[in-house]
């Protein structure tokens, strides 16, 4: 699995844990992989923020013995771009730096201040004349120096900065049993992430701007426009992922666990030409050691953090 945005060493590997700074709290993330048996969570915890992220990354050093792994962050989705441009014809070790001179017309600030890295989509080997397309990531370098120096001040061994559509993608590598797409769907404070992946590879990204407390807290009598809104969303989504990826046929949609029953399953399930199944992360995750896991409303909570944890280095 690629990392992003990866500036540290390699020349020491340790075990990967997660760690996701809130505005209102900070979350702490490790997952044990044992083979062809379910990975199991070790950790996954919340903690109060301090007055500072430095102090609160300080206290989870102290409190969760993280100078015993290599860690991983996530940026917020607001300090981040995901683009979906050609792949440059370079060789590959000037992709990066095609797709930097690409986004320079795109970007709200100089591209020389830019931070930008590339994920490749998976090409349809039956399409010989289609151009290969790859996503580009891009943050401001400030915003990525000031998250390397958070950690570093706190000791914290920062191994790379994670993005949410990734941490999504290793939530649904867990549930591909053959060689077809899925599609996933979820909400969080930052708004709905609907991602297409196979052979754990992401294919496609969508955002949806509605947040997980819209969506929750929508009067009964708005539920069906709101509903309608995001069924509409989906099915374009279907409709062009069928249409750019006709040699993959999609499985599912999968709707991530919601805190409360809403009703959008159903609605989706009678509305997209899709099969919809709604998730429970208990299915492929062992959640012996954090049992209160198995309630929807933590795995709603905790859904990026896990994504996260999932992370596969290798030296």
């Amino acid at each position: 699995m690629r990392a992003l945005f990866s500036r540290i060493s390699r020349s020491r590997v340790a075990e990967l844990a997660a760690v996701t700074l809130y505005r209102d709290r900070a979350e702490v993330g490790h997952i044990r992989r044992n083979g062809s048996e379910r990975p199991v969570v070790d950790v996954c915890a919340q903690f109060a923020n301090a007055d500072t992220d430095v102090e609160t990354l300080q206290g989870l050093r102290r409190e969760m013995r993280l100078d015993r792994f290599s860690c991983s962050t996530l940026l917020p989705v607001r300090q981040y771009q995901l683009q979906l441009i050609d792949a440059p014809d370079v060789p590959e070790a000037e992709m990066k730096a095609a797709a930097r001179w690409r986004l320079k017309d795109v970007l709200e600030y100089p591209v020389e201040t830019a931070t930008v890295d590339i994920v490749a989509v998976p090409s349809d080997p039956t399409t010989a004349g289609r151009g290969r397309s790859v996503y580009a990531v891009s943050a401001r370098n400030q915003d990525i120096e000031s998250r390397m120096k958070m950690f570093a001040l706190a000791k914290i061994q920062l191994r790379v900065i994670e993005i949410a559509e990734m941490a999504q993608r290793n939530l649904a590598t867990l549930f591909e049993s053959d060689q077809r797409a899925l599609a996933m769907l979820s909400f969080s404070e930052e708004g709905g992430l609907l991602t297409f992946t196979a052979r754990g590879e992401l294919y496609l990204s969508r955002r949806i701007e509605i947040s997980l407390d819209q969506l929750v807290g929508v009067p009964a009598e708005m539920r069906d426009q709101l509903f309608e809104r995001i069924a509409l969303e989906l099915q374009r989504s279907l409709d062009h992922f069928d249409r750019q990826f006709s040699n993959i046929p999609l499985a599912r949609l999968l709707l991530a666990p919601l805190p409360v029953e809403s009703g959008l399953s159903a609605y989706l399930a009678e509305n997209l030409s899709a099969p919809v199944q709604s998730v429970n992360l208990g299915d492929v995750l062992d959640f012996h050691q954090v049992p209160e896991l198995r309630e929807p409303a933590e795995q709603t909570l905790r859904w990026q953090t896990l994504g996260a944890a999932l992370r596969v280095e290798t030296a």
